[in-house]
């Protein structure tokens, strides 16, 4: 690889970052040695060496692999493992959620996750805030996309009230039924704050309401909701698990299809016809974490199973897409996995056959073309933020090692070293 640099003017001290090998998230040969520098936030050369400036700080990072910061498109990150979100809003307060969001975002950037979009939150709009903390530099953690509220239909897979139709919870004003609720919802959250729109177009897994392979939101209400976002320049996110939500999703010309359990080969046609404009993101992990700890998480017996059941048929919607060659995203639906075990989603996409390289670009360049800011982060390259991380060893032969990051810097700032020096 050439050296390439940045020739806008830059702030901030400089630094040099080496390692034996860096992947620069776009798919090509590492780069053996690699060196980067960063000047402030961002990104200003890379290339196989660098000259040290005189009062530049150099971090040798040996024998490591440098990468880009993951980002993940599926995280709750102000929800707490071990409560179930449809008990949180009789047991749990915005405070305990904001709290314990805060420290759900620290525990993901160490992991090495510097980007994470948050799907949104039992309380409405504490992710609003928890992203906004993290901007002003209150908190650590993630870069943060944020949905604030679902848009859920009553019955549906959003539909929190699941206790006594006498017990009402005022504050979430998340259902919306038909297309003019639905219109009205989206400028509900747009107006405080979100910066995209989740919708739920079918039943979910973890909820009494709607089984997960129903569609929940008529091919009218999902159009609603893609049409007033388009508007306001934002993108939309469906929550679909069965087969006609997510292609109802897709001809509404949604930007993800989120699980996209039941991936059938009609929906496989309509991602590659949509050219682009909608992608599959699944999230797979989940079924071995339900398996192995839902009870343990306070997970119902009846949702337990439910899972069970979509086990096997996300699995093969994910082969679908693998051997149709579609583009697929990254994501992982922390908190129904643990957080900071997001890199466990890699693991999962291997043993269906996925390549390594593959999978390290889905986490990087191609999230950060899914959600508009390839222009920012996804790639080491000059102009970038200097949004990075390391491991011990080569990921490209056992990815794996992803789960165990040892530096992470995001903007140019270290957060975690624990490589040996």
């Amino acid at each position: 690889m050439a050296l390439v640099t940045l020739s806008a003017s830059a702030q901030g001290p400089v630094t040099i970052v080496r390692a034996a090998q860096v992947i620069d998230g776009r798919g090509g040969p590492p780069l053996r040695p690699g060196a980067i520098r960063v000047e402030g936030d961002r990104i200003t050369a890379v290339g196989a060496t660098l000259p040290v400036p005189a009062g530049a700080r150099v971090i040798d990072l040996g024998s490591a692999t440098l990468l880009p910061g993951l980002i993940d498109l599926h995280t709750h990150l102000t929800n707490r493992m071990g409560v179930h979100w449809e008990d949180g809003l009789v047991k749990t307060t915005p405070g305990h959620d904001a709290l314990w969001g805060a420290h759900n975002a620290r525990i993901t950037l160490d992991a090495g996750f510097t980007t994470a979009r948050d799907m949104g939150p039992t309380w409405p709009f504490v992710d609003v805030d928890l992203r906004n903390a993290i901007n002003e530099g209150a908190i650590p953690g993630p870069r943060m996309l944020v949905a604030g509220n679902y848009v859920s239909s009553t019955g549906g897979a959003g539909d929190a009230r699941q206790f006594s139709v006498y017990v009402d919870v005022p504050v979430v004003k998340n259902l919306a039924d038909g297309p003019d609720e639905v219109t009205k919802a989206v400028r509900t959250n747009l107006k405080n704050g979100a910066d995209f729109i989740k919708i739920l177009a079918t039943g979910a897994i973890l909820s009494k309401g709607i089984a997960p392979g129903a569609q929940q939101y008529s091919d009218a209400e999902i159009q609603a909701a893609v049409t007033e976002t388009t508007r306001w320049g934002k993108q939309v996110a469906s929550h679909a698990h069965g087969a006609g939500g997510i292609k109802a999703s897709i001809r509404a010309g949604v930007r993800t299809v989120d699980h996209g359990s039941d991936l059938d080969d009609e929906a496989v046609a309509l991602l590659k016809a949509s050219n682009r404009r909608t992608f599959y993101v699944p999230t797979l992990y989940t079924s071995d974490a339900i398996a192995e700890e839902g009870e343990k998480n306070n997970i119902p017996a009846s949702e337990r199973e439910r899972s069970r059941q979509m086990a096997g048929v996300k699995s093969a919607g994910f082969k679908r897409a693998l051997a149709a060659g579609l583009p697929i995203g990254f994501a992982t639906d922390a908190s129904v996995i643990p957080h900071g075990l997001n890199a466990r989603e890699f693991v999962s996409r291997s043993r269906l056959g996925e390549s390594p390289m593959a999978s390290i670009v889905s986490a990087t360049a191609l999230n950060a073309e899914i959600i508009g800011w390839q222009d920012r982060v996804g790639t080491i390259e000059a102009g970038k933020f200097a949004d990075m991380i390391a491991v011990a060893a080569d990921p490209l032969q056992d990815i794996s090692v992803l789960s165990q990051v040892r530096f992470v810097m995001k903007g140019g700032v270290v957060h975690r070293n624990d490589l040996p020096r």
